[in-house]
C-alpha cells in the first residue's frame, strides 16, 4: 500500500462534511491521486459492501458471472444447493484465473494446471501434488468472500469480519419498497462502459440535483426542475442515502411525451409516482428510479482516474411482455442516452479540471445537498481508516 495521506491532508476534509451552507467540495486530490486511491481502496472497498450484479444473472445451479472491482478478480456461482457465492477467481496454484465472461460449469478448472474447484470455492481436485509435503486440498481453495442479497441485486464484501448490510439500509429499503426491486425483470447488462473519470465524479453526477435544470434544460427533462429536490437526512454510519425530485406530473419518465410508458410498478404510492427517487449505496450503487422504469448504475474503479461501469435497466414484472415493450423501450432510452451523454461529457472534462493547478474546493448550492450526505459517508470512512492504520492517533480537526 502507498504511504498514507498526512496528517493535516485527513484533517483538512472536515469542511466537507459540515453543514451545506458552509462546506466546500472535497480536495481534488480525492479524484486524482495515485496515492490516495490506495487508501481509499483500504478505507472503502475493501471493508464494505460492494455490489456486483443481479441475482437474476445466476438463476439456475451453476450458472456463474465474473466481474473486477479494484483489480480484484471475481466469480460469482449458484451452487448445487441454490446458495449464491462468491469467490476470487485466482488459481491458489500460480494466480492464474479459472473463470472468464459467464455461463454455467459443473466446476472452475485452472486451464494452466487442472486445478478443479467446486462452485463454493473449495478445491477439489489437484494433479500430482501427491509428492508435495504437507499438502492438503482444504487449505488451497479459492478465496470466499461474505455474500447477501439486497432487492435483487448481489452485494459481496472482501472483509468476513463485516456487519450485515440490510440493517444499515433500512430507511433506503423503507423508502423504495413500492419498487419491488426483487421482483422487478431486466436484462443483464452487455459490455461496461469505460470512463477516463474517477468513480466519485460519476457518483456525485448522479446524486446532483442542482445541474438538472441548466446541463439538460430542454424538453427531455425539464419537468423534474432542480428547484424539486429534496434530501433526507442520513447517518453517515448507514449504508446508503437518498435523493428525492419532484416532477411537474405525475408518473413522469424520460422520453418525449414525458409520462410513463411502460407499465407503472404497481405497489408505488401517489407520493413515490410524483417524484423520481434517486438511491445511493456507496461505493457502487446507484438507482435512477421512475414511475414505470429503474436504471441501475454499477461503479468499478479501475485507477484513480478510471472506471467501468455496468448500466441496467428494470421494470415492472410482465412488462416485457408486452407486444409493444421493445418501442416504448426505445423510446425511454432515446432520451435517457440523450442526457447520458451530456452527463458523460461534463465527467470527462470535470476529471480534466480536477488535474489543474487551479482547481479549487469549490462551494456547494442548497440543491447538492446529497453531495453532503455522500462526503460525510466518505469523510466518516476515510478518518476511521485513517485512524487505525495510524494506531488510534486522531488528526487535529480544522475549524471550519
Amino acid at each position: 500500500m502507498a504511504a498514507l495521506p498526512n496528517q493535516e491532508f485527513i484533517a483538512s476534509l472536515n469542511t466537507s462534511a459540515i453543514d451545506l451552507a458552509d462546506a466546500e467540495t472535497l480536495p481534488p486530490a480525492c479524484y486524482t491521486d495515485a496515492g490516495f486511491y490506495e487508501f481509499e481502496k483500504e478505507a472503502l472497498f475493501f471493508h464494505e459492501w460492494l455490489c456486483v450484479g443481479r441475482e437474476s444473472w445466476v438463476a439456475g445451479s451453476g450458472d456463474y458471472f465474473t466481474t473486477t472491482i479494484v483489480g480484484e478478480p471475481i466469480v460469482v456461482a449458484r451452487g448445487r444447493d441454490g446458495k449464491i457465492n462468491a469467490m476470487s477467481s485466482v488459481c491458489a496454484h500460480r494466480a492464474m484465473l479459472v473463470a472468464e465472461g459467464a455461463g454455467n460449469t459443473r466446476m472452475f478448472l485452472c486451464p494452466y494446471h487442472h486445478w478443479a474447484y467446486g462452485l463454493d470455492g473449495k478445491l477439489v481436485g489437484a494433479p500430482a501434488m501427491e509428492k508435495t509435503c504437507n499438502f492438503q486440498k482444504e487449505d488451497h481453495g479459492l478465496a470466499t468472500f461474505k455474500v447477501e442479497l439486497w432487492q435483487g441485486f448481489i452485494f459481496v464484501n472482501f472483509d468476513l469480519q463485516a456487519a450485515p448490510l440490510a440493517p444499515r439500509l433500512a430507511a433506503v429499503t423503507e423508502a423504495i419498497a413500492g419498487y419491488d426491486l426483487a421482483s422487478a425483470e431486466g436484462e443483464k447488462p452487455g459490455a461496461p462502459g469505460v470512463f477516463a473519470w474517477n468513480w466519485k465524479v460519476m457518483f456525485e453526477n448522479n446524486n446532483d440535483g442542482y445541474h438538472a435544470s441548466k446541463l439538460h434544460q430542454g424538453p427531455l427533462h425539464d419537468f423534474v426542475p432542480s428547484e424539486l429536490s429534496v434530501f433526507p437526512d442520513a447517518d453517515p454510519a448507514d449504508a446508503g442515502f437518498l435523493r428525492y425530485n419532484g416532477t411537474l406530473h405525475q408518473d413522469a419518465s424520460f422520453n418525449a411525451t414525458q409520462k410513463a410508458l411502460l407499465p407503472v410498478f404497481p405497489e408505488l404510492d401517489e407520493t413515490a409516482r410524483s417524484r423520481m427517487t434517486f438511491a445511493n449505496i456507496p461505493p457502487t450503487l446507484s438507482l435512477v428510479m421512475m414511475s414505470d422504469m429503474v436504471i441501475y448504475l454499477i461503479l468499478r474503479p479501475t485507477g484513480p482516474e478510471t472506471m467501468e461501469q455496468d448500466t441496467g435497466v428494470l421494470v415492472a414484472p410482465g412488462a416485457s411482455k408486452h407486444p409493444s415493450f421493445a418501442h416504448k423501450m426505445a423510446m425511454n432510452m432515446t432520451a435517457a442516452s440523450h442526457i447520458i451523454d451530456q452527463d458523460m461529457h461534463v465527467d470527462g472534462l470535470v476529471q480534466v479540471g480536477l488535474r489543474s493547478r487551479f482547481a479549487p474546493r469549490g462551494r456547494y448550492s442548497w440543491q447538492e445537498g446529497a453531495q453532503i450526505q455522500f462526503n460525510r459517508w466518505l469523510v466518516t470512512r476515510y478518518r476511521d481508516t485513517w485512524d487505525r492504520l495510524n494506531g488510534g492517533a486522531r488528526p487535529v480537526v480544522r475549524a471550519a
